[in-house]
Order: structure tokens, then sequence, then C-alpha cells
């Protein structure tokens, strides 16, 4: 267990060790090279492009979602990116093609639109929808109905346009191997027939090939078998989350501890809204080291009688800035750490600064226990965004 105490720091910061993180790589490496598909890396849910020389040892591409992702790709990873964009912009769209290899439009308009501009060093594809998706948060649901994402089957022309090498095709979120090996029934019946015209399929994100129970060998069946059956495809996955899962926590700290009814709040220099966000809005209760999370179901029964459980609040405006309770195995003190796990993906990438909070730093852990500081925020960076 990584002491974060002796670190002195009393600042809250994000860490992500590079030994975990190097462990996610080699996996996802061995996948890949296993089931001889192509994975890359989903900026949307991790972007430190200082970590990107280590990602450059185990993997060669990126995927982006607008210019910026793609000028990352490009300028700081080192290669073209993989695009996709609900929606393209005139004054944008010649300069993400520059930093572009593939790039996919999310619906017949915008390829009417656009595709006379895309030369022939780029590789155009189209984002499909078999209107089947096993995510329960409707907010993260992108075969909801009425979603705004993908081409049904019974829009497209039996004959695709000839430059069309490829269809995109994302329905997961933090899915095992067993949901991909049921959405693929569906994308195959709605699609498979265009498959001699393609020469490559994405099958998006959402692939968590690096939780702990994760069925990899299945995986690696399931992406074999689709290769038996269309050997000229190339399969490309790009996942975000399984790239930084549990490679890192939030350390944040206790600044004072409220009461009120009963219920304790453990306010903390750190945010929900601001530095977490995903906790309101998926919902999700993060783990938090050395306590234990209280169910609804316990809490009534404990919530008086024991003084360990706390809610735990953030340092901001927003009321609903709080999360849960918590029950510790000791009063926590003003000025103790608050440590949140697996608090790398989805969070550096989706971070705000609502009220000016002060915004944790960024530090990675390196194998041989050095800590480097990769980002550290001041009120210049406040500043800069409200000019």
């Amino acid at each position: 267990m990584i002491n974060f105490a002796a670190m002195k720091r009393n600042t809250p910061i994000y860490i992500i060790e590079e030994s975990r993180l190097r462990r996610n790589l080699q996996l996802i490496a061995d996948v890949a090279r296993r089931a001889d598909v192509e994975i890359i890396l989903a900026f949307k849910a991790f972007a430190l492009w200082k970590t990107f020389p280590i990602f450059r040892e185990y993997v060669n591409s990126t995927t982006a979602s607008s210019l910026s992702e793609a000028r990352l790709a490009f300028e700081e990873f080192g290669s073209r990116a993989h695009t996709y964009s609900p929606a393209y912009t005139d004054d944008e769209f010649d300069e993400i093609l520059r930093c572009s290899s593939h790039l996919t439009f999310n619906s017949l308009s915008q390829y009417e639109r656009f595709h006379e501009r895309v030369g022939d060093d780029v590789s155009i594809g189209l984002r499909v929808n078999p209107r089947y998706s096993e995510v329960g948060t409707a907010l993260y649901n992108p075969c909801a109905p009425g979603t705004r994402f993908g081409v049904t089957a019974d829009k497209l022309p039996e004959q695709l346009p000839s430059d069309i090498e490829g269809f995109h095709c994302h329905c997961h979120c933090e899915s095992g191997a067993d949901v991909l090996e049921r959405t693929l029934v569906h994308i195959e019946e709605k699609f498979a027939r265009w498959f001699p015209q393609l020469k490559w399929l994405n099958l998006g994100g959402g692939h968590l090939m690096t939780r702990k129970d994760y069925d990899v060998d299945h995986l690696i069946d399931i992406l074999k078998g689709l290769h038996d059956r269309y050997p000229w495809l190339k399969i490309i996955l790009e996942p975000g989350s399984a790239f930084a899962w549990q490679t890192g926590p939030l350390v944040s700290h206790v600044v004072d501890v409220v009461e009120d009814g009963g219920i304790r709040t453990a306010i903390l220099d750190v945010s929900f809204t601001c530095h977490m966000p995903d906790c309101l809005e998926m919902p999700y209760f993060p783990d938090v080291r050395h306590a234990e999370h209280v169910s609804q179901e316990a809490l009534h029964s404990s919530l008086f009688a024991s003084p360990l459980i706390y809610r735990l609040g953030g340092n901001s405006c927003l009321s609903g800035d709080f999360m849960g309770y918590w029950q510790f195995d000791h009063e926590l003190q003003v000025g103790e750490e608050v440590i949140f796990e697996d608090m790398i993906h989805y969070t550096t990438v989706k971070t705000n600064m609502f009220n000016g909070i002060s915004h944790p730093a960024i530090g990675m852990l390196h194998t041989d226990g050095s800590l480097e500081i990769l980002r550290e925020f001041t009120y210049d960076d406040y500043r800069s965004r409200m000019d």
C-alpha cells in the first residue's frame, strides 16, 4: 500500500501509478496481438499527454472526437487520429482532416456535405446504429430511442458510396465480453450484407478488458470468430476506461465536519461536480480507502447510532455536491486524507473550474517510487478561462 502521507502534500492531487498503467497496457497489447485486432486509446476517457511516451510502447494510434483531440493525437501522440464526431463544422473540417488517418461520419447528410473534401490519405467510415445496447443508464446509452448517433440499416443504400471503407459501431459502456458477443449478433444481422464492401469495422469503446472479472480469453475467441467470418475486415477497438482503469486515486483532505439533523458531513478540498463529475452524472459510488459505503437500506438503522458514518461533501456552492454515506474506522479530523480510488479515467478530461475552486494537481508515481508532478493549477488557469 502506497503511503501518500509520506509524500507530504496537503493539497489535492490525482496520482497515476505507472506500474498499474503499464499492467493495463501490457494486457491490452496482448489482446491485440492474440486476437489480431488494433486497439487504440480513446481520448474522451484519458488524454494526459505527458504519459503518451509510455503509451507509445504499447499502442500506435488514438481516437478523437473533436479538433482539439485530433490535434493532440497528431502533435503529441505522434500519429494521425481515428476521428469521429456527431457533426463536423466547415471552419474546422480541413484541420481535422490534416490530423486524421480515419474519419467517420455520423450521418449520411454529413457524408454528403463533406466527403468530397476528403483526400485519398484518409479512410472514410460511417457510424451505424444496430438499435441494440445493454447500457443501463440512459445518459450513456448510444442506442436509446431517438438517439442522435449513427445510421440505421433501413437508411443505407444497398450499394455504399465507393469511398466509404468502414463502419463504426459503438454500443458499450464498461461492458464485458458476453455483452459484445450478444451485440455482435445484432450488428451482423443488420449490417453484415454490407461487410463485403468494407475494409474495416470499428467496434467502438466500452470494452472493459482490464477489469478484474473480465473474461479476456472469451473476448479473444469472439474476435477470432469475427475474423474467421470476415477475414478481409480489419477489426478496431477503441476503449478509453480500460487503459486507465484502477490506475490511481484522487487524494483529498477533510477541511471541516458539519452536522445537521443527525447527518455528519465531512467537507473536502475537492468537489464532486468539479473533479468527479461522473459520480453525480452516472451516478455511482466511488470506493473510498479505509471506509465502507453504507447502503440506503442499512442507513436508517445505523446513521444515528454510529459517529463514524459521514456523508462526503464537496467544496462548491452546488447544494447537491455530496455523495452517499461511508463508515470509517475512526472519527475524521480536519486535515486528514480521504482517498478516492480509481479516479484517473473520465476525471481530468471532464473537470471544470466552477466556483474557481482550486483544481487538484496531477502527478505520476513512477515504478521507482518517485512522484513526478505533471501539472499544477493556479489562479491564472481560472482567469484565462474567464476572459
